[in-house]
């Protein structure tokens, strides 16, 4: 270590990582705006905690004479900023976890970004904490900054916050500046419900304040930053809850044993608890409570345990054991808070991936109810959200899930968005409720099925779906092969792009948000003709593949059929009877397909059709026709 030796250490090493394991655990953050010193107060905190070994010491001393802001001294940011980008801009862009540990308690602290900009990292960070340590300028007072930080700080449930009034130092430790920063902060913090907050005066460059008492501010009388920290109780909520564990991995080494692991969300377990398993519903009893070091009489919220149940009922990953007389709720559309941490935009109506716990479903995002601005509260009515965003919307999953309210269970009530097909997280949710109709609107059963009305049409129903850039030829294949469909007797209908927008969807534009709305409509209604036992032949660029698998999804195996309508952009341009791409290449028309707005070509189409004028349009329909004789579609159901 860097300048001190601990006795215990030295003495008894065993005795000392005894007492190290045994200490309590608490996740913080720094949070505030950009130069308040959240970098240099974690630098201070990781050297007074005696945990800078000797060359990282080093290393500080001589970053500190090339890039540091002090002079002589030592910058201690420079213990946080480890990117390169960070120590040349003297900023904080990433989040920085570190660890350290006193004589009383372990911490983890998150050292979070001050600029808008990265408000998605900042929610990051803050998303396992238990405290917030909000920075204040002693010069600047209360900012933009400090508003938004402590919204988001309030948004993702941290109750426990310290308002840390950074460098008093530069305004000669006034007493009136701290107090005018505490009242107006107070006033703030309470309209967004924020109200266990501890005010520190400090100078985390000079140390003032921050394992011991300043003599330069001896008009404060509070706690040290550290020995606030190390007392402080964080409400114990999960533990007195309701019991949660949901399931990881379904355990059967062998025949002889069968148990569900996973790390308990919330409340407490005991051999011969009664629970319930959702979201099927079924009950049973705690048999054993096991772990690597042996069976335990009780296990709480935090850890990692193997449950076994006295009854053999199915249990997979994702379910959630509960408890029986507590469990929580199931639904499948809710009302939630987003924060957007994608530079592509939020499109209401495509389907994306929700991961809560260790279940993942397909989610689609209604329009947002409004967005919210961070900065001032407001709340402002809005199409979509973009990066860094945070707005109120509904969401409809395609299957029911057990949740609690995120505000009752973070890890019940949280969730991420990641993109179906790069994989990228593109946002963080919080679950409010489940919507009343989710529970209210049932499906109706009925006698006549999509069987029985395709074995009287004669035929197998399925959705042709023609896709490719507008002067493509789609229309032109697709209506000559619902021509000779119906020439031969089956029933069919063309859903063609510029007639549905003339009633269907007059009400939409252009932009990515509006074509994706386009195509989600066009496939509910298209399901609906194939469930009346029709051919539906629908041709649109839908430029999207996300959208194009949404429709597939909608169907069942083998009914979802796409025909990839593939043309070079400079012979569907010559082809460009309405003068559209001569529209969009003089800027007139925006988000137009192929120009300024993006075409993702299938990659596993059925059906791949060269239209690029080698092959005639005649031929192009022959083989879709032939393509549905030889997978079936064409033959009678009785036949089959």
């Amino acid at each position: 270590m860097a300048h001190a030796t601990n006795d215990l250490v030295a003495a008894d090493i065993e005795g000392y990582l005894r007492a190290h394991e045994n200490k309590s655990m608490l996740r913080f953050i720094t949070c505030g705006s950009v130069d308040d010193g959240k970098s240099t107060l974690i630098g201070r905190l990781l050297y007074d905690s005696k945990l800078v070994f000797s060359d990282h010491l080093a290393a500080l001393e001589n970053d500190s004479k090339k890039v540091g802001t002090q002079g002589d001294g030592l910058d201690f940011a420079l213990l946080v900023d480890g990117l390169a980008a960070e120590r040349e801009q003297g900023i904080t862009i990433d989040v920085a976890y570190r660890f350290f540990s006193t004589e009383r308690r372990k911490f983890i602290v998150a050292d979070t970004p001050g600029h808008e900009q990265y408000t998605r990292n900042m929610v990051t960070g803050a998303s396992t904490a238990d405290l917030a340590v909000i920075l204040i300028d002693a010069r600047r007072g209360v900012l933009t900054q400090t508003r938004r930080h402590s919204y988001l700080v309030s948004l993702l449930g941290i109750r426990n916050v310290v308002l840390a009034v950074n460098k008093l130092d530069l305004v000669d430790y006034s007493q009136d500046v701290f107090d005018a920063i505490e009242a107006d902060y107070r006033e703030f913090a309470a309209q967004i419900g924020l109200t266990d907050i501890v005010a520190i005066p400090m100078s985390a460059l000079r140390g003032d304040n921050i394992t011991e008492l300043s003599p330069n501010i001896g008009w404060y009388t509070g706690p040290t930053l550290v020995g606030h920290l190390e007392t402080v109780e964080i409400a114990d909520d999960l533990h007195a809850g309701p019991f949660r564990l949901p399931v990881q991995w379904v355990n059967r080494p062998n025949l002889d044993f069968r148990g569900f692991s996973g790390q308990i969300a919330g409340g407490s377990v005991r051999p011969g608890d009664r629970v319930r398993v959702l979201p099927s519903g079924q009950e049973s009893t705690v048999e054993r409570i096991v772990t690597a070091d042996g069976d335990l009489d009780e296990a709480i919220a935090g850890q990692s345990i193997t449950l076994t149940l006295t009854d053999e009922i199915d249990v997979s990953r994702g379910d959630i054991i509960a408890t029986a007389g507590d469990p929580p709720g199931i639904a499948d559309q809710f009302e939630c808070h987003l924060v957007w941490m994608s530079e592509e935009p939020m499109l209401p109506g495509r389907p994306y991936l929700l991961k809560i716990g260790s279940r993942t479903t397909s989610v689609t995002i209604a329009q947002p109810k409004y967005k919210v601005n961070v900065n001032t509260l407001e709340r402002t009515a809005a199409r979509t959200l973009e990066l860094n965003e945070i707005g109120v919307a509904n969401i409809n999953l395609d299957r029911q899930i057990p949740f609690d309210p995120y505000t009752a269970n973070r890890d019940t009530g949280g969730f991420i968005l990641v993109d179906r097909f790069t994989r990228a997280t593109v946002a963080a949710g919080l679950l409010h409720f489940a919507l009343r109709r989710a529970d209210n609107v049932h499906w109706q059963a009925v006698e006549v099925d999509k069987t029985a009305r395709a074995r009287q049409k004669g035929q197998r129903p399925a959705l042709l779906w023609f896709t490719g850039l507008s002067g493509a030829g789609k229309s032109t294949i697709a209506n000559l092969v619902e021509k000779r469909l119906h020439d031969q007797g089956f029933h069919t209908y063309l859903l063609d792009g510029d007639n549905v927008r003339h009633g269907l969807n007059k009400d939409l534009g252009f932009t990515d948000a509006d074509r994706v709305e386009n195509i989600r409509r066009v496939a509910e209604v298209a399901k609906l003709m194939v469930d009346a036992g029709t051919i539906v032949l629908a041709s649109f660029i839908s430029p999207f593949r996300a959208e194009r698998q949404m429709a597939r999804e909608l169907l069942g195996a083998g009914e979802f059929i796409e025909i990839f309508v593939d043309t070079p952009l400079s012979v569907a341009e010559s082809r460009d009877r309405k003068g559209l791409y001569a529209k969009a290449r003089r800027g007139d028309l925006v988000n137009f397909t192929g120009i300024d707005s993006p075409y993702e070509a299938p990659e596993n189409a059925e059906i791949v059709l060269d239209a690029s004028g080698s092959v005639s349009a005649e031929t192009a329909a022959e083989t879709v026709v032939d393509y549905l004789r030889g997978t079936g579609i064409l033959t009678p159901p009785e036949a089959s």
